[in-house]
């Protein structure tokens, strides 16, 4: 948003590249991530290129609750759905609406 508002200052704000406007690289699934939560990372984080390398904790925990979720929906509680949906929201993975 800076980018587009002009208040913009490297200084500041952190370096950004110049092909997709991404902070310090492109994030990449880490060797020991498996299962379910391989295949989260596959399905949501991987075509996201606006995630950066500084939110590799939120997407590891989401992809851990993301396979939790998928293994037992009945038995996953509203206290770790709230968690997922602020990884989500952290990730910007909720879209326009900001449901999911």
């Amino acid at each position: 948003m800076r980018l587009i508002e002009g208040s913009y200052r490297a200084d500041r704000h952190g370096l950004v590249a110049a092909d997709h406007g991404i902070a310090q690289g492109r994030l990449i699934k880490p060797a020991w991530l498996r299962g379910g939560a391989s295949t989260a990372w596959d399905r949501f984080i991987a075509p996201a290129p606006w995630i950066d390398i500084f939110r590799e904790p939120c997407a590891v925990a989401f992809c851990s609750l993301w396979e939790e979720f998928e293994a037992w929906p009945a038995r996953f509680p509203a206290s770790k759905h709230g968690q997922m949906r602020a990884y989500m929201n952290e990730l910007a993975l909720l879209g326009r609406s900001g449901r999911i």
